[in-house]
């Protein structure tokens, strides 16, 4: 029997999650036999692959299979998984989500009710850990001053919006528009999500269509991710400097700024009193945030975690978009998912 819907995942290393996403996946309110998970897996160094092969022979009724994904990239995992993919439907997961039980149904209801070309939910951000900053970093990706109007980390109610993560679409969007974009390690999707509404398409958010979201443990990690994302955004930005957001220029502005008010006020002294109004300002603004969510989640370790969380979050961010506007992109891209 042919499967209505194909959950594509791609994933690299997450023998941590990936029976937490499959168990997710097994206790959708779809039905199973109308199922089939591919997981495009970017040749694990850990027991992903032997997790997976337990919990299969453990739950012969989910169709699940494995791709190999040499490149080692979330654009090429999620090709692979489609180039191997059965179904009319494609449900776009990752090895570190956990969708809610309705996930798939609401999805392909949506789909089939006409109210995007590609559906999306809210993240839950979840902690990667029990650590106070672990709890930090989960608090500050789901605020928005830590991520602008990312609407999909918080939305209250459906409607329209340029990105979804993950999302929900037809096989015959790719056949309309492409695949995703090989050439980028990371914003992969908004750029997906580009082509969709220039060619027509809505991008649609239900705040009922939702999965919990691992957050990076430590602020290393936290910092690695937001400076990949910041460098390829810079590089899709190159391709469509239109789709510019708010919230994706403060940060490479404030981060110019920072750097640049100092040297300037060697030569003119009144740039030096516009950067210490920059950094008391800046810095008031995350004090007040995270004493907001220290007396909201009633976490005091949270003033001060989730202030670390966000200024790591919009630096990073800042200095790799900085960094993409001047640093040429590898020409074959490869690493880890």
């Amino acid at each position: 029997m042919t499967p209505k819907v194909s959950v594509i995942v791609p994933c690299y290393n997450e023998q941590a999650t990936i029976g937490l996403l499959l168990d997710a996946l097994y206790a959708q309110t779809f039905p199973r036999s109308e199922m089939e998970v591919i997981i495009a897996d970017g040749l694990s160094t850990d027991n992903t692959r032997s997790v997976i092969a337990e919990w299969t022979r453990e739950h012969p009724d989910l169709a699940v299979r494995v791709v190999d994904n040499p490149r080692r990239i979330i654009p090429a995992g999620l090709n692979r998984a489609i180039a191997a993919a059965r179904g009319e439907f494609i449900v776009r997961l990752d090895g570190h989500s956990v969708p809610a039980p309705d996930y798939i149904e609401r999805s392909i209801a949506a789909l089939e009710q006409g109210l995007g070309a590609n559906v999306g939910g809210v993240w839950e951000i979840t902690p990667s850990g029990k650590s106070w900053i672990a709890r930090s970093i989960a608090a500050a990706a789901s605020h928005p001053l830590g991520v602008g109007d990312a609407r999909y980390r918080y939305a209250s109610s459906a409607g329209e919006v340029d990105t979804v993560p993950f999302g929900a679409f037809r096989r015959s969007l790719i056949e309309q528009i492409g695949a995703f974009d090989e050439s980028l390690l990371a914003n992969e999707d908004y750029e997906f999500n580009v082509r969709v509404r220039a060619a027509g398409g809505k991008v649609w958010l239900d705040p009922a269509i939702r999965s919990r979201y691992f957050a990076r443990p430590t602020l290393t990690a936290l910092a690695k991710q937001y400076w990949r994302y910041g460098f390829w955004k810079a590089k899709m930005l190159r391709r469509y400097p239109k789709t510019i957001r708010w919230r994706q220029a403060l940060p490479p502005l404030f981060v110019l700024a920072l750097l640049a008010l100092p040297v300037i006020g060697v030569f003119w002294r009144p740039a030096l009193w516009l950067w210490v109004a920059q950094v008391v300002i800046y810095a008031l603004a995350l004090a007040l945030a995270g004493l907001q969510m220290a007396l909201k989640r009633r976490d005091l370790a949270l003033a001060i975690g989730a202030p670390l969380a966000i200024a790591t979050m919009h630096l990073s961010w800042g200095s790799g978009v900085l960094a993409g506007l001047l640093i040429p992109a590898p020409q074959n891209p490869s690493s880890a998912t």
